[in-house]
């Protein structure tokens, strides 16, 4: 702790040149006694970050960490579709089990017969971690918004039983015979806060049978993130712990790719469209705080109040915390600019599209951008699979919210050309969690190919709040 860290009086400032000599000893006596306090209050703060960094920061080959199981009670909102064996199969404990520098496995132990032991093996946490695509690098603003976002956006990984990295023994034989799935998750609030979820299958629907939250070592998390970023932890570690708004952060598209062509394409957004709902957005209508939302328009007229159940530690919805949202920076739709583009990083050519929106309380222009994306290639789907098509938070080198591990394994986050951005006018960064606008869904559409749907997710994707269809024949 430096000098300047210590609480500034104005009581310690003493001196006077009309005081007697009696007055300086006093005063030299009083500076003394504040020296030694202040060298005291020091000695205390090094113990203090020292105690904190053996401690919150401790790293050993195996650690059993704080395993949460919540009850009904205790979250009402869970948002999962249940399994009829809910909480039939709980009391379990958690270790981390080093491997190597970026290996763990996560040892599920039960504390009692029935339940399986269950070990998620050798994975590979470089994956799990924030890394920053190296071009982001040479530029600070691009850094913080990667780190940033790649932090605060959730990261879910699922693996099928017969995964090589999934073992089972003990218990009574129903997981041993019924488990479908195991899904870890890097949960997208403070650093190190982890889920952990087994599911089965009932009427050819996967059923959340167990939900575990727990802290996943900081030590552990610290030392890989050092490795893989080759810079220190504490540059960034309050932004990976705790949310810091970078708001206004300059973003430097033109260093994330080139632009080969470009031109303004018929992109509309019928307001008068009735809310179209699937996938995880059914589940979650119940953290949707809003009534009578009926169109597109409701989310953007001013005559609704919309909020949403907000997404606290350790992990789940909280309809008690509402969080609102910013939609008015989005509130008018101007244009679409289709471009050919050439990532940095990846020698393919792909596509990018900039939408631009006139905020209706200040009449700022502001621009979304959805790029390093192949768009030829997007799955054709009808409108009501959405959810089937890319599926994707905004940010710079990041992953899906979901995906299968071993496709992460073959698509390192940080090697991705994808970004997007909601900046302002002067190029800032505006966030988009206040805006409450958390990622984009698109696909082509069933019957053309020329057709892009695009649709827009709300905070915590519980529902969609934008249905845009892009005139994409230029493509072709």
């Amino acid at each position: 702790m430096s000098n300047s860290a210590l609480p500034q009086d104005d009581s310690m400032h003493l001196t006077d040149s009309s005081t007697s000599k009696t007055g300086n000893k006093t005063t030299k006596k009083f500076l003394i006694g504040t020296l030694a306090v202040c060298i005291g209050v020091i000695g205390l703060g090094g113990a203090g970050l020292a105690y904190r960094q053996t401690t919150r920061y401790k790293v050993s080959d195996a650690m059993e960490v704080n395993l949460k199981e919540l009850t009904n009670t205790q979250y009402p909102a869970n948002t999962s579709g249940l399994s009829q064996k809910f909480r039939r199969y709980n009391d379990r404990t958690l270790t981390v089990v080093k491997r190597d520098d970026t290996h763990v496995d996560f040892v599920l132990e039960p504390n009692n017969d029935h339940t399986a032991k269950i070990v998620i093996k050798n994975i590979d946490l470089e994956l799990l971690t924030p890394k920053v695509p190296e071009w982001t690098k040479n530029d600070e603003g691009l850094e913080v918004i990667a780190f940033t976002d790649r932090e605060w956006n959730r990261q879910q990984v699922s693996f099928p039983a017969d995964s090589e990295h999934i073992e089972i023994s003990g218990g009574d034989g129903f997981e041993k015979e019924n488990l479908y799935q195991v899904a870890l998750a890097n949960n997208c609030i403070n650093g190190g806060l982890w889920e952990v979820i087994l599911t089965t299958q009932e009427d050819g629907n996967k059923a959340m049978y167990y939900q575990g939250w727990f802290d996943f070592p900081l030590g552990i998390y610290k030392q890989v993130f050092e490795k893989i970023n080759n810079i220190s932890y504490w540059k960034y570690w309050r932004r990976m712990e705790h949310w810091q708004d970078p708001s206004g952060t300059v973003v430097k598209t033109d260093l994330l790719r080139d632009v080969i062509d470009e031109q303004e394409v018929q992109a509309d957004f019928p307001l008068d469209e009735k809310i179209i709902v699937s996938g995880e957005q059914v589940r979650k209508v119940r953290t949707v705080l809003a009534n009578n939302l009926q169109t597109w328009g409701d989310f953007y007229s001013g005559e609704h109040e919309i909020q949403f159940g907000s997404f606290v530690p350790p992990g789940y919805y909280n309809t008690d915390k509402p969080w609102g949202n910013e939609f008015w920076r989005i509130g008018q739709f101007d244009k679409a600019v289709l471009r050919n583009i050439d990532p940095v990083g990846v020698d393919e050519t792909l596509q990018e599209l900039e939408l631009t929106f006139t905020d209706t309380k200040t009449n700022e222009q502001n621009k979304l951008f959805i790029s390093g994306v192949n768009i030829k290639d997007l799955p054709q789907l009808p409108v009501e699979n959405y959810n089937n098509g890319l599926y994707m938070p905004l940010g710079i080198g990041i992953p899906p919210f979901y995906q299968d591990y071993e496709e992460l394994k073959a698509n390192h986050p940080d090697k991705s050309p994808y970004f997007s951005v909601l900046l302002d006018s002067k190029g800032g960064w505006i966030d988009h969690h206040k805006v409450a606008l958390d990622g984009v869904v698109m696909h082509l559409d069933e019957d053309n190919p020329e057709l892009l749907h695009l649709y827009f997710l709300s905070y915590e994707r519980m529902t969609l709040i934008a249905h845009f269809k892009v005139d994409i024949k230029s493509l072709y």
